[in-house]
């Protein structure tokens, strides 16, 4: 079962697909979707993909907030292998006390 993770009406809306081990944004019959794999209480992102009919509308962005912040409300300990997932946490400081020290 999915479930939603936004809320915003101008936000795309992401959504867990624990199938698929991928969060999701369904936009204009294409889907974005950053990849996964849980262990525990960790969460290690491996991939971000955006079709290239929806690039240019922030959408990796709207992605990396949503998973980080469903991360944050679950006390999941975060692995960003995923270089944008990553790049996002360098920017955002706010979700460095997330990442789990290796």
């Amino acid at each position: 079962m999915s479930e939603a993770i936004t809320g915003d009406p101008e936000i795309p809306v992401v959504v867990d697909n624990p199938d698929e081990n991928q969060f999701e944004a369904h936009v204009d019959g294409h889907v974005a979707f950053v990849s996964y794999m849980k262990h525990g209480d960790t969460i290690i992102f491996t991939h971000t993909e955006v079709p290239k009919e929806l690039q240019g509308r922030g959408l990796a962005n709207v992605l990396a907030h949503a998973v980080l912040e469903r991360a944050r409300a679950e006390q999941w300990r975060v692995v960003a292998r995923c270089p944008f997932i990553s790049k996002y946490i360098e920017r955002h400081p706010e979700y460095r006390p997330l990442v789990r020290q290796t």
